[in-house]
């Protein structure tokens, strides 16, 4: 097959190649941009009236002051014998590990759904028995398993991100447009060649768009995980933090994970549109 004529018929990158053509479209990120800081700045302004004129008890809601200072007392000092940044780390190690552990499984899974009727009936069954339970169900199993280190730890996590990659995955293989396989088909293209070509660029927005619903998975499962006889880890400090009702601490740790989310997010948002510029515009 020529290698030419195969990359003009194959690639879905050719739809981008016809959007540049097309005027661009009114920038609405602005707007965006500006409704989503202002509804921040008002957040904020609601927390500090309410702790300015205690409306809640300080015990309860620490004013954003409070908050800032825990953060800078922290990463300074530390907090249950680690900084803030050890906290942190300990947190993304285990994250990216399961993240990396379940893509590399779960992406040959959602392609053995998406494109075998066997392979849905081998896998479909078990997925969908783990996507409903919750990980602090099957936490004390993975527990007695694998014991308190750090293998049950990143299991954990991994679990809850496999079935987002998988059913995305299987989503986009399925997805396919089928004359395109059949224009591949026509120009000599064996089954390899199919899944290099015409498979995997189209299944890859669906792969990425999992990826990121099973980070935040990921990160939702993080204080379960990290009860599992942590010594550091953002789970582990808020845990502690709120045994001793210090909870400026609590929010603080609350807020470190949610921006470190909102960075990954955007991360992987850039990611996207790095490797796959053709998805949406068809």
């Amino acid at each position: 097959m020529s290698l030419e004529l195969a990359e003009t018929v194959l690639a879905p990158a050719r739809s981008a190649e016809s959007e540049a053509s097309r005027p661009p479209a009114p920038r609405k990120r602005p707007v965006v941009a500006l409704t989503a800081a202002a509804t921040l700045v008002t957040l904020l302004l609601a927390w500090t009236v309410a702790a300015h004129f205690q409306l809640v008890s300080a015990l309860f809601l620490p004013s954003p002051l409070a908050v800032g200072k825990a953060f800078l007392t922290v990463a300074r000092d530390g907090f249950v014998d680690a900084t803030l940044w050890q906290h942190l780390s300990a947190s993304l190690a285990r994250v990216f590990a399961a993240l990396v552990g379940a893509t590399a499984i779960a992406v040959p899974i959602g392609f053995a759904i998406g494109a075998s009727r066997i392979g849905r009936g081998i896998f479909d069954p078990i997925i969908e028995f783990l996507r409903p339970i919750p990980p602090l169900a099957y936490l004390p199993l993975v527990i007695i398993w694998f014991g308190i280190g750090e293998p049950s730890k990143i299991l954990i996590i991994g679990v809850a991100m496999l079935a987002p990659i998988v059913i995305s995955t299987a989503a986009g293989v399925k997805g396919v447009d089928p004359d395109r396989l059949n224009a591949a088909r026509s120009l000599g293209a064996t089954r390899g060649q199919l899944l290099r070509h015409v498979v995997l660029p189209s299944a890859l927005p669906s792969i990425l768009t999992g990826i990121r619903i099973a980070l935040g998975a990921g990160w939702s499962t993080l204080v379960a995980a990290e009860l599992v006889a942590a010594s550091r880890g953002l789970g582990f400090m808020i845990q502690s933090a709120a045994q001793f009702l210090v909870t400026d601490v609590v929010l603080m740790g609350i807020l470190v994970i949610a921006a470190v989310a909102f960075a990954l997010e955007a991360t992987l948002r850039w990611i996207e549109r790095r490797l796959v510029p053709w998805a949406g515009k068809a």
